[in-house]
């Protein structure tokens, strides 16, 4: 009779400046920040679903792969908000709704429709205040974009397929949960 398995489950707000895995293996990385600093996660411990090194926000690790699997899925949702070098336009909102083309490992790739809109405010998310730049470099305006795919850089290579680069972008919510820790801060939870 096989025993249950205990798997764990975690929410965590990462931080900017943090690679999206718990150990370095790999040479050309070795002054990196990983989130096993943060934290002393369970052997076995992954990340679902990556966020780059300049990225911040919503990330869940489990050491179930089966979760790992569904969570990644299309079903569920990814909302990121991005903070964008200009004022967004209407006519760039309505690009990115029904898709742009983009680069992934030298192939050219169409995005999925997805949600977009102009945020004017943040709200309640608990972002950390770092100036990506000051305002004698010109506007800035955030984009909430909401994805069921997740390609390598999407969202970055997404705003400035429209002509609107990313300069900060965080994730603040995936499926039903939403980005509600402090920056850094880890939550041990039963489910997702």
């Amino acid at each position: 009779m096989n025993a249950l398995i205990q798997h764990h489950h975690f929410i965590l707000h990462k931080p900017y400046g943090f690679l999206s895995q718990l150990i370095n293996n790999q040479n050309k990385r070795k002054n990196k920040r990983l989130l096993g600093e943060l934290y002393d996660f369970p052997e076995g411990t992954m990340a679902i679903g990556r966020l780059d090194e300049n990225s911040e926000g919503l990330l869940f690790l489990t050491t179930n792969g089966k979760v790992s699997e569904s969570i990644r899925s299309a079903k569920v949702e990814k909302e990121y908000y991005a903070q964008v070098d200009g004022i967004i336009t209407e006519q760039a909102i309505k690009q990115l709704q029904e898709g742009v083309e983009i680069g992934i490992n030298g192939t050219k790739y169409n995005t999925k429709p997805c949600k977009v809109r102009a945020v004017i405010t943040i709200g309640d998310f608990p972002f950390a205040d770092r100036k990506v730049r000051d305002a004698r470099h010109g506007p800035m305006s955030w984009v909430s974009i909401t994805l069921t795919e997740g390609k390598f850089r999407q969202v970055r290579k997404m705003t400035a397929a429209v002509g609107y680069p990313t300069l900060r972008l965080v994730r603040v919510r995936i499926g039903d949960i939403f980005l509600k820790l402090k920056s850094g801060e880890i939550e041990k939870t039963n489910s997702f």
